[in-house]
């Protein structure tokens, strides 16, 4: 039996989240075309009769000086030397500019555990042999993969490759088991992707989700939640709001709809629109969050 912890690591928007939700056959990440949208260390559980997988998610790869992005590429890199493998997402539809060499060569010293999976490569052009030479030169030892996360193509083979490489060792977590997030995390998670997908880009970091109280009501086996879609200034909470209360309405109908199949009891969501002025840079609130 084997058994593996498997971080994945890459630049925003190569697909990590959508390739752990892929294998895990549930939605684990929330998903946008935002970058940087994972900003926890997320878990998601394969397991099948060769052994278990756990991934781990992580904020995409970015190099920045703002404290909001200095704390995200921290968390990305903090288990690097803790993990049993790395799997390193490229995007093949991007040429490797210095944030991408910059990450190569922080990997060189993680050759023997580190796996290459090349993304999109169902997209045309893209720059696949281009980036193949280019790792086969600096990271020669590591294994590649070539997928999409679209079709699944490779899927398997990156599977096949990941369980060769893991270690003898019993789950970690029980075989139905397909995340450890607890609720509180997933609720907030979703409501947050529904508030990008319905902002579009006009205020997609600058919203964080708190939720202040978990209730579970026994006799109406419900669970009660009340929160707070956090922004930045008094001009995107009305962003979120809408006209007549219609946005943030749109915003929790989605999420409880996508929340219901998860939880065998019903969802009562109770969410307003609060302004947290410059909570970017208070560093307490961003270890609570991006922890």
């Amino acid at each position: 039996m084997k058994s593996a912890f498997i971080e994945l690591i890459g630049r925003p928007s190569t697909g990590k989240s959508s390739l752990i939700n892929k294998i895990c056959g549930h939605k684990v990440s929330i998903i946008s075309s935002v970058p940087q949208t994972t900003r926890n260390k997320i878990r998601g559980i394969y397991t099948e009769p060769r052994g278990q997988l756990v991934f781990v998610d992580t904020p995409g790869f970015h190099s920045s000086e703002r404290k909001f992005n200095l704390h995200l590429k921290e968390l990305a890199l903090s288990e690097l030397h803790e993990v049993d493998l790395i799997l390193y997402m490229v995007d093949v539809t991007r040429q490797a500019g210095e944030e991408e060499q910059s990450l190569i060569s922080l990997l060189k010293a993680f050759t023997g555990r580190l796996v290459i999976a090349l993304n999109k490569t169902d997209i045309v052009p893209n720059y696949l042999e281009e980036m193949e030479t280019l790792l086969s030169s600096q990271l020669g030892s590591a294994p590649l993969v070539r997928l999409s996360c679209v079709t699944g193509s490779g899927v398997d083979d990156l599977l096949s490759l990941l369980f060769d490489k893991a270690p003898d060792g019993d789950f970690f977590y029980p075989p139905d088991y397909y995340t450890d997030q607890p609720p509180e995390f997933r609720i907030s998670e979703i409501i947050r992707e529904k508030v990008i997908l319905n902002t579009k880009q006009e205020l997609p970091h600058a919203v964080y989700i708190e939720i202040a109280d978990l209730e579970m009501r026994e006799q109406e086996n419900t669970l009660w939640v009340r929160g707070f879609v956090c922004v930045e200034r008094e001009s995107q909470k009305g962003i979120v709001i809408g006209r007549e209360g219609k946005v943030i309405k749109r915003i929790i109908e989605q999420a409880a709809d996508e929340l219901a199949p998860l939880f065998p009891y019903r969802l009562d969501l109770d969410f307003r629109v609060r302004v947290r002025g410059r909570w970017k840079k208070n560093d307490a609130l961003l270890k609570k969050l991006l922890g």
